[in-house]
């Protein structure tokens, strides 16, 4: 279970045995969804194969905002509101066919519930995602569109050929121009 992209940066090593003891197979085929957008999340799982995009939808106008990726060797699922069943705050689908070893949210908490150890891994686990949401924002606030895209793709060397230009532009918060503008700028040492 090769990661192509990205790099987590903290050890998850007992979730990710726990998905491959406990979990359930599921192959997802491109553009199948895993969650839905303002119903309960259900799901939680390690991606063997494949890729997942998030996606809202603008409030007046509908339109699809990409805002989260998850690769080979990462985890994919609306955390922490697969946990308790709340409305999935995303569209959690597949980009290409995707193998994932899938638990539900009730199978976390038994899994949660066992030890102080795996109760101080809830707390690891929301921490890091706090982490990530925050550097997200920020990079929103302090990088140009080029300084996000060159961040993406030190985060996630490869992306480009395995994903359409839009659905990294939306990501970037960029229009699909700007991104081949950058591009451009970038190949030809601008």
């Amino acid at each position: 279970m090769e990661q192509r992209f990205g790099i987590n940066s903290i050890d998850l090593q007992v979730l990710r045995d726990f998905c491959e003891r406990e979990g359930e197979r599921v192959t997802y085929e491109k553009g199948e969804q895993m969650e839905r957008e303002d119903e309960a999340a259900r799901w939680f799982g390690f991606v063997a194969d494949g890729c997942f995009k998030y996606v809202a939808h603008g409030i007046s106008d509908s339109r699809e905002h990409i805002t989260w990726f998850s690769f080979a060797g990462e985890y994919v699922g609306d955390y922490p509101a697969c946990l308790d069943g709340r409305p999935s705050m995303t569209t959690i689908e597949a980009m290409v066919p995707s193998r994932v070893l899938r638990v539900s949210g009730e199978q976390m908490i038994s899994l949660f519930r066992q030890s102080i150890e795996t109760m101080e891994l809830r707390a690891v686990i929301g921490e890091h995602l706090l982490s990530q949401a925050r550097a997200r924002y920020l990079d929103f606030h302090r990088t140009t569109p080029r300084e996000r895209y060159e961040l993406l793709m030190r985060r996630c060397p490869g992306i480009v050929e395995h994903l359409p230009l839009n659905a990294i532009a939306s990501f970037l918060n960029i229009t699909p121009k700007t991104i081949s503008m950058i591009r451009r700028d970038i190949t030809f040492g601008q």
